[in-house]
């Protein structure tokens, strides 16, 4: 067997390469890259997670928002006032006096306006039922009327007539009653707590306020309400 000369053996031991070095930049360049993934896993892991919680939120608060409007939705929007005079309907103002309005469904479901009189007449100006006294002693009703039927004759009053409104101040089970303008009446606003207008039955309202009185305003044949029904539409 031949042998290799020394010689040879050194050249063969150079021509072998040694292990290859990782330079310093490929290093950093390696751990950037690193970062940049991370950081951007990080990124997108908040956003979906935001967006999460937000659509939950939107979620949460649409139930709540369906659960309210539902829950108005329920309450009657119309009361039928059947008299001894015919019917007259009441559309209910819902939104702008919730409080009063639940107050009068409540008492209507207990039968508080059955076989309630109209005791209070004053034409152009406001038919009243109940058994209080209200917008005033006795002497008032006349000056009231007279003034403010005057008032609609020469200035021409725009406010609306055949507005449904109860007396303001405290009110319990007996002393809730029912005012129906039927004229422009100025002060309202001041008078009563409005929280209807007849929509349907008008006429009903002015062949009550045509009836005979006596000096206290009071029909000489009574007017009574047979009963009040609730209605979600007409």
């Amino acid at each position: 067997m031949a042998r290799i000369k020394p010689q040879a053996l050194l050249q063969q031991s150079k021509k072998k390469k040694g292990p290859t070095r990782i330079s310093v930049t490929t290093i950093i360049l390696c751990n950037l890259i690193v970062v940049l993934i991370v950081f951007f896993l990080f990124s997108t892991y908040r956003h979906w997670s935001q967006r999460s919680q937000t659509d939950n939120h939107f979620s949460a608060s649409e139930d709540g928002n369906a659960f309210v409007d539902a829950k108005k939705a329920d309450v009657p929007g119309y009361a039928v006032l059947n008299t001894s005079k015919g019917s007259i309907t009441a559309e209910l103002f819902k939104e702008s006096s919730p409080e009063v309005v639940d107050e009068f469904i409540d008492l209507c479901q207990k039968g508080h306006f059955k076989g309630m009189l109209f005791n209070r007449v004053i034409k152009h100006y406001v038919i009243q039922a109940g058994t209080a006294q209200g917008l005033g002693a006795t002497e008032d009703w006349t000056l009231r009327g007279k003034h403010y039927n005057q008032l609609a004759m020469s200035l021409n009053l725009k406010h609306e007539a055949f507005m449904l409104g109860t007396s303001k101040g405290k009110r319990n089970d007996k002393g809730f009653e029912l005012f129906i303008t039927t004229a422009p009446i100025p002060n309202l606003n001041e008078q009563l707590l409005v929280f209807g207008q007849v929509v349907k039955g008008q006429e009903v309202v002015q062949e009550i306020e045509e009836v005979d009185t006596d000096e206290n305003y009071r029909p000489k044949s009574s007017i009574s309400i047979i009963n009040v029904s609730l209605r979600q539409k007409i």
